[in-house]
């Protein structure tokens, strides 16, 4: 009785969703919409430091591949008993993929692309990267809290949930023989609840700080301390996960995750912000716009795209007033027609191929109000 008055968020699990004659797993399709919209953010993102769309989309694909692969490799090790059958084993549609595993393959994926990149730039991309992971994260959990997993030891705390129904991936609240079965009126700690709802708040956060343009490396090394204590924090609470020493996988790796996250907000930040007091320049924007007032009064905006086949810029530092700015690299490499192309008045050490007379891509022109 006291479960009932006491526990007031009612927890009814929807593994399924029924459009007419079409059923969607919830888990799935939260993941799926993560995955687009993470991907989608960090697009919008790299192309403000040099990286086009469809790179990021490649880029991304590869590395949300690797990692369902070791998020899900790394379930199935920690969940073997619950292994039935064979498609078990790749039965991610029902939920069961492992955050740690899956960001370690991801990161093990995409290394070589990051340290192809300039200093500044890596940590320009990176640091969008890493808000759109938490976008992305967010929405698998709500994956999580559809299918009935992951969940905490009974309670009676305020914040507690109250099984009102529904299938539950976890039945039992622990994993011994003599753990109780989770019934209609029970009330349980719910770490999915609550991780869902912190990682929400932490995309809107750090979403914030990164249009506010930090020093480079800044939001990622937030991200990395407040993700690794958030996290931390509610894994201790789950009852259901397998542990080594005491501690789940994602805790291991919240372990890491704290000290490299200082380093960079302690050694890395610092570094960065001296490059840029230095002239040190990252990756040149792939969209640029201008605006002018017209005869009328209207103001009017032109948008500029670099080719596609144009590399981001990779100088070490602006060049002097009156020299010319010339990319490092040999046309070969980059696939561009000639020397000249990459050529430019030093005037801006930001200012991209795009805004070249050679741009393939003609001006667009769009009014503005005034």
């Amino acid at each position: 009785m006291l479960s009932s008055l006491v526990a007031v968020i009612p927890y009814t699990t929807h593994p399924t969703i029924e459009l007419g004659p079409l059923t969607l797993r919830t888990f799935g399709l939260m993941t799926a919409i993560g995955v687009v919209l993470g991907i989608w953010f960090a697009a919008a993102h790299g192309e403000k430091y040099g990286m086009t769309r469809d790179d990021t989309y490649r880029l991304g694909t590869r590395m949300v591949l690797a990692g369902v692969v070791g998020a899900r490799a790394t379930w199935v090790a920690t969940h073997w008993d619950q292994i039935q059958d064979p498609i078990d084993v790749i039965a991610v549609w029902e939920g069961g993929l492992q955050f740690s595993g899956g960001f370690i393959a991801a990161i093990a994926v995409g290394l070589p692309t990051f340290l192809g990149w300039s200093r500044l730039q890596r940590w320009q991309l990176l640091d969008g990267f890493a808000v759109a992971v938490l976008l992305g994260a967010a929405f698998g959990r709500l994956g999580c809290l559809a299918v009935g997993e992951h969940f905490g030891r009974e309670s009676d705390f305020l914040l507690a949930t109250r099984y009102d129904g529904g299938e539950l991936r976890e039945p039992r609240l622990g994993l011994s023989d003599s753990a109780p079965f989770i019934e209609e009126g029970t009330s349980f700690l719910n770490p999915s609840l609550y991780e869902c709802i912190t990682l929400f708040v932490l995309f809107g956060i750090l979403w914030w700080i990164l249009a506010k343009k930090p020093t480079p490396s800044t939001v990622g090394g937030i991200f990395l301390l407040t993700y690794a204590v958030q996290r931390f924090t509610y894994d201790a609470m789950r009852v259901n996960d397998e542990r080594v020493a005491g501690m789940t996988g994602a805790q291991w790796m919240c372990l890491a995750m704290v000290p490299i996250g200082i380093y960079l907000l302690v050694k890395v930040r610092p570094a960065l912000a001296r490059a840029i007091a230095d002239g040190e320049v990252g990756g040149t924007p792939v969209v640029e716009t201008t605006t002018r007032t017209a005869g009328d009064g209207t103001t009017v905006a032109t948008t500029k795209r670099r080719a596609s086949s144009a590399r981001p810029a990779h100088t070490t530092s602006a060049p002097e007033p009156g020299t010319v700015a010339v990319d490092d690299a040999p046309d070969a490499a980059d696939g561009d027609a000639s020397d000249a192309g990459d050529a430019a008045p030093s005037g801006d050490a930001d200012v991209g191929p795009g805004t070249s007379p050679e741009d393939p891509e003609p001006d667009v022109d769009t009014p503005r109000s005034p």
